[in-house]
């Protein structure tokens, strides 16, 4: 699921929860250095690291994190 939000936002940087403290004590250039495969690792390893909520329907991410325009635009 979190592959396909990444696609379907076209950057990874949407899944990452930049203010929390698990980000900030790795470093943002640690994690820009990251391949694909080393930051969907660490999110697995440490979900503090995934930007919340999520919404999937039918395996597709609509949104992520919350934005309450976003939430009503494609919620109502």
């Amino acid at each position: 699921m979190l592959i396909s939000a990444s696609e379907l936002y076209g950057d990874r940087k949407y899944l990452i929860n930049t203010s929390g403290v698990i980000y900030r004590s790795i470093g943002s250039r640690v994690v820009k250095k990251m391949s694909d495969n080393e930051l969907l690792e660490k999110l697995l390893g440490e979900p503090r690291l995934i930007k919340r909520p999520l919404l999937f329907n039918h395996n597709k991410c609509l949104l992520i994190g919350f934005k309450e325009e976003k939430w009503v635009e494609k919620l109502l």
